[in-house]
């Protein structure tokens, strides 16, 4: 292989990889909205059974 198809293998990987690690930060962003989002529905939950218990 000459050495310019090393270095366009290497721009190759580098790309790649970028690419790897915007969707893993992507998919950790996502991961921790989606849990802020389920701990805001069970306070939400929590405070509706404590409001129907305080109704009976």
């Amino acid at each position: 292989m000459s050495p310019q198809n090393f270095t366009f293998m290497f721009y190759g990987f580098t790309v790649a990889w970028l690419i790897i690690i915007g969707y893993v930060i992507s998919i950790a962003v996502r991961e921790k909205k989606l849990r802020q989002e389920l701990d805001r529905v069970k306070r939400m939950v929590e405070e509706n059974e404590q409001a129907n218990t305080r109704r009976q």
